[in-house]
């Protein structure tokens, strides 16, 4: 008669069970050590709550009257945003051809590419409206052109990687019937593209204008420029109408990119 030999059922290993225990063991340290690099100072803690409603008593009721100014630098923050996009697509589109294997088949172009992307998205928009404000000096120009070298990264790499997406069968019969490069572009790759080519560029449209609306807390117009000042001078009633005014705006953009993706897509 054989012996029956029962065997217990554990969940993890025990080489799983060390690194979970490490893992918890390393984010409780990296815990400590935040909380103490950033030292929270506890005394601002225990009086925030009646700040926050001293504030919110501070900005209501908005200020009515200072709705003409907030609609100008508005319509400037939404032309910031626009030509900032359509100047980012023109630059994006060489170097995603240039990032994409499929298209250039050399690997120092693809690293250059990919390095230039790379490049533009490490900057925060922030920090390239900076930039630009030193060069061209204060107003919207600074800020197309910061939402343009920051938007190039984000459309670039996305639309390289939908290059190389695509299927080759429609590329691999026009070459084969010594179509040019020129209509392989246009016959092969685009019609398979397109649909995420406007879905990356609208998008980023709409990340750009919420983008936009902080630029002038810097000097590169738009909305920001005229929430900066009013904060500035403790106008809490004319901030209260910017950021009114800001929701407003960026509630509107989210439905107008999603009803345009719905009749373009």
């Amino acid at each position: 008669m054989t012996a029956v030999t029962h065997r217990n059922w554990e969940r993890f290993t025990p080489a799983q069970r060390l690194g979970r225990f490490a893992t918890y063991l390393a984010l409780a340290v990296a815990v400590a050590l935040s909380l103490r690099t950033v030292e929270v100072i506890p005394e601002f803690l225990y009086d925030a709550p009646e700040q926050v409603m001293d504030l919110a008593r501070r900005l209501w009721p908005p200020d009515i009257a200072y709705a003409p100014t907030v609609q100008r630098a508005l319509l400037e923050t939404l032309h910031i945003a626009t030509l900032g996009t359509l100047l980012s697509v023109v630059m994006a589109v060489p170097v995603a051809l240039l990032a994409a294997r499929c298209i250039t088949p050399f690997r120092g172009l693809n690293w250059l590419a990919k390095l230039v992307l790379v490049s533009s998205r490490s900057v925060n928009s922030l920090v390239w409206a900076l930039l630009f404000v030193a060069v061209f000096g204060p107003g919207a120009l600074a800020g197309v052109l910061a939402i343009a070298f920051r938007s190039v990264g984000f459309v670039g790499k996305l639309l390289s990687e939908a290059l190389e997406e695509t299927a080759h069968g429609p590329v691999e019969a026009l070459r084969a019937a010594g179509a040019p490069w020129l209509s392989i572009m246009t016959k092969a790759y685009w019609p398979q593209v397109q649909p995420a080519f406007w879905s990356i560029a609208l998008f980023r449209w709409d990340i750009n204008v919420r983008e936009s609306a902080v630029l002038g807390l810097v000097g590169a117009g738009g909305i920001g420029l005229v929430l900066n000042s009013a904060m500035d001078l403790f106008q809490w009633d004319r901030v209260a109408t910017a950021l009114i005014a800001i929701f407003a705006v960026v509630v509107l953009a989210e439905v107008f990119v999603t009803h345009v993706r719905k009749r373009l897509l």
